[in-house]
């Protein structure tokens, strides 16, 4: 009876293996069990690290909206609230957006906030 290697199969399976590990340097890129780790380690660090991009951009957003807001003399907190007096749907990416490129858009969607705040 003929000896089943699953040849195919297993030689795939490196490929993909070391594909994955595709820049990496020294043993970590040619020796099969090193090359497993460093890929599931380098695996969970990228799952990770795509959640924290969300918050950090969050935080530069916060950040950029806060420093144009002080420049038209109010706050972030009162803005915001502002905003949703106002009921504007402004997500905090469009209003960053806004506070570098179209700084007058900006003040007159601060002036809309200020005058929520006042009525």
């Amino acid at each position: 009876m003929v000896r089943v290697t699953n040849a195919v199969a297993s030689h795939r399976r490196k490929k993909r293996l070391r594909r994955q590990a595709k820049g990496f340097v020294g043993d970590r890129k040619n020796h099969l069990r090193m090359t497993q780790e460093a890929v599931m380690r380098a695996m969970a660090y990228n799952y990770r690290h795509r959640k924290e991009k969300k918050r950090e951009f969050r935080s530069l957003w916060i950040v950029r909206i806060s420093a144009a807001a002080k420049i038209h003399g109010i706050s972030y907190s009162k803005l915001i609230y502002g905003l949703q007096q106002a009921g504007c749907q402004l997500d905090r990416k469009i209003l960053a957006d806004m506070a570098i490129s179209d700084p007058e858009s900006f003040a007159a969607v601060v002036n809309q906030a200020k005058q929520a705040i006042a009525a």
